[in-house]
């Protein structure tokens, strides 16, 4: 009997949304637009134009030059478009109720509820959630100016929010960590994984129409609406950072052992050298080595004494550590965007300025992927053996430190990061953007 040689299905690169596939540009600035669609023709309309400019995974050059635009919509604005209620309803479960509908699910209580949100996030009124992204705010502010009229010529069409972001010269989100650093490797993307050890995942963990991890195919009707599309959760998380600095200062003996704490809780120190690789100081020599990202747990970190199981990182990948769960069924492609101004370096109180992340969670399996990892990793720590225990970063409560020859128990951590408002979105492919601007009633 002769092996069989395992073949990766080829992608349709030219028919996927460049923003499902490709890590984004450095350095670049990207806004968010959302939009109402009050007349369905004019909607329609709307994406048809939006189609002409949306680049492919397989383009190298954008039809708007160096400027980057990706489209999604909501469950609601599908049925705005006037989808049929046949295909509506082949949709993702999760995806139809809603990110609001899901709020306690996902952790999203008290001040990060539904009900404190920034509107109009989690209504009924997003409908078309469009992401452009530039080299520089100059750029993307011309190209946004451009657009402006194609959209303003639309009555039945208002824009109803807007979140401009960017990336930082140093790279870093607001608590001061290099950011934008892991990211799996996707069969036939022909785009490499930022972890050597990792086995490329198949593709339909991340496209419908392809064959998953479980040999599972996402599909949606009729065909042409689904294949080559994916899910996104688009998240508007604001950030503490003068809590968060007046914490690992009160918490610290000294300057150093503030950095260290630091890189517990997250699992990698600020410059983004993860623990795994330097375990006693930061290496910034690191940032320009190939393989930064290229460690695993199971062998030499089993019990977490380098890298704590409750760190920010290992509980969004544990790798090949022994959890509860298969870790690669939860992988997801994950992109973060900065908003608002930095907190100037050694400020302890924040200033009242909104400043924070705009996420984005992309994968074919909103249930498994991002609500699992959400609700199971991120805000519990069974799997790993950690109790109740939330992730320090986004949650609140106590972390631990393994380490000999007794653990260091921090208590009380307060929350860091406060949730403003998110959607679940339907990334379309090309093709599924002309059938949705082609809709007759």
């Amino acid at each position: 009997m002769t092996a069989q040689t395992h073949i990766a299905p080829e992608l349709d690169l030219h028919d996927i949304q460049r923003g499902v596939l490709s890590p984004r540009p450095s350095p670049y600035a990207a806004t968010y637009v959302l939009f109402r669609i009050d007349e369905r023709a004019h909607g329609r309309e709307l994406i048809r134009r939006l189609a002409a400019v949306v680049t492919s995974a397989a383009d190298t050059v954008s039809p708007l030059g160096e400027t980057w635009v990706s489209v999604a919509l909501t469950y609601h604005g599908l049925a705005a478009l006037g989808v049929p209620r046949q295909s509506l309803e082949t949709f993702a479960w999760e995806f139809r109720q809603g990110m609001a509908a899901r709020a306690e699910a996902l952790g999203d209580i008290g001040e990060s509820a539904p009900e404190n949100w920034e509107k109009p996030l989690g209504t009924p009124d997003v409908h078309v959630v469009l992401v452009a992204l530039a080299p520089d705010s100059a750029r993307l502010r011309e190209a946004i100016d451009r657009a402006r009229p194609a959209y303003h010529a639309l009555p039945g069409i208002t824009a109803i929010w807007c979140q401009d972001c960017h990336a930082l010269p140093t790279e870093t989100e607001p608590f001061g960590y290099r950011d934008g650093i892991s990211h799996p490797a996707v069969e036939g993307s022909g785009i490499p994984g930022s972890n050597t050890l990792e086995v490329p995942l198949k593709a339909g963990e991340f496209i419908l129409g392809y064959p998953d991890e479980l040999g599972g195919v996402q599909t949606l009707r009729p065909e042409v609406l689904g294949r080559n599309g994916s899910y996104a959760a688009f998240r508007k998380l604001h950030q503490r950072v003068g809590v968060f600095r007046r914490y690992l200062r009160d918490n610290a003996a000294d300057p150093a052992d503030e950095e260290l704490l630091a890189a517990k809780i997250m699992g990698r120190w600020r410059s983004g050298a993860p623990l795994a690789l330097s375990p006693e100081r930061d290496d910034p020599t690191l940032d320009t080595d190939p393989y930064r990202n290229s460690f695993l747990y199971r062998q030499d970190d089993s019990a977490g004494f380098i890298t704590p199981g409750g760190s920010h990182i290992r509980r969004g990948n544990p790798r090949d550590a022994a959890v509860a769960g298969v870790p690669r069924l939860h992988r997801m492609i994950r992109r973060g965007t900065v908003y608002g101004p930095p907190l100037p370096d050694g400020v302890l109180e924040d200033d009242g300025t909104d400043r924070g992340l705009m996420f984005a969670f992309i994968g074919a399996h909103l249930g498994r992927q991002f609500e699992f990892v959400q609700s199971e990793w991120m805000n519990d720590g069974v799997f790993f053996g950690g109790g109740d225990a939330r992730d320090p970063v986004i949650g609140s409560g106590d972390f631990t430190i393994p380490r000999r020859p007794l653990r260091r128990r921090l208590q009380g951590l307060p929350r860091f990061v406060v949730t403003r408002g998110g959607e679940y979105c339907f990334l379309p492919s090309l093709s599924a953007l002309r059938w949705l601007g082609d809709l007759e009633d």
